[in-house]
């Protein structure tokens, strides 16, 4: 006997007509069809239509999540910049201005988020006496950095009761104004001083002079800086220059030192 009638023998097929063989072992059994049973279909609800308020937040949200991230990003790659090795004093030193610069952006960008969640925002600046004569230097600093325009400085220690980043942001317009209008191969000089309890920021320029060219970004600055003068409590005044172009000057009243900075600054003198 071979292997495969063996094997044959012991596993037998089936019948093929459905009938059991003569072990009985298979018998197929009919099985009843199945009865599809329909189930009503409830109609789907229409979903609300977006409210376009709450889609400008969210998308406002977003973007002002992403614009933080970005400026932690420029601050971190300018501040190992600025303390690198591998590149000379020059870069170092624009390295650090770019820093300080996004820093300051960074604070307006808080504010804008501020004043969007809460039209009171504005109100509830923080003002506090402003050594203003140390944010003019930065403010010049940046600005001699990014600009071919010559820009002068004269400064005397100068105290305001003012809230910082207006100041930053008023004087900034008032500089990058003078500087547009004196142009590259202009003049511009900038004075803080203090007169009959006035701390003063002065911006005189060699360009044509106020209203000889036309309103643009110039306007809206002035706008800035005379809210800012009208919130604090100071003046803006604007006339014919020594320079021979337009002369503002931002008055805002004199401030005592804040105490802290005071002490800090006596130790620094006295430790020199």
């Amino acid at each position: 006997m071979s292997i495969s009638a063996s094997m044959s023998n012991a596993h037998p097929s089936p019948p093929s007509d459905g009938s059991s063989g003569s072990s009985g072992q298979f018998h197929r059994q009919a099985r009843p069809p199945r009865r599809l049973e329909l189930v009503p279909v409830q109609p789907l609800e229409s979903e609300p239509e977006p409210n376009p308020d709450e889609e400008q937040d969210r998308l406002r949200r977003q973007i002002s999540h992403d614009i933080h991230h970005e400026l932690s990003t420029i601050m971190m790659l300018a501040s190992l910049l600025g303390t690198a090795g591998d590149v000379g004093p020059d870069s170092r030193e624009r390295a650090r201005q770019l820093l300080g610069e996004t820093r300051w952006l960074h604070q307006l960008h808080h504010a804008y988020e501020e004043s969007i969640v809460s039209a009171d925002s504005a109100a509830r600046a923080a003002a506090e006496p402003v050594r203003i004569d140390h944010l003019a230097g930065e403010v010049v600093a940046a600005m001699q950095l990014s600009t071919l325009t010559r820009i002068g400085f004269e400064v005397q220690e100068a105290w305001a009761h003012v809230d910082r980043l207006a100041f930053w942001r008023g004087l900034r317009n008032l500089v990058g104004n003078a500087v547009r209008a004196a142009g590259v191969d202009g003049r511009v000089e900038v004075r803080i001083t203090t007169d009959d309890g006035w701390a003063v920021a002065e911006v005189d320029d060699n360009g044509p002079g106020f209203g000889a060219v036309p309103a643009g970004r110039a306007s809206l600055g002035l706008g800035i800086v005379q809210d800012l003068a009208a919130k604090w409590g100071g003046e803006l005044q604007i006339r014919r220059g020594v320079l021979g172009g337009c002369c503002v000057q931002l008055r805002l009243p004199s401030s005592s030192p804040a105490p802290s900075i005071a002490v800090h600054d006596s130790q620094e003198v006295d430790g020199a």
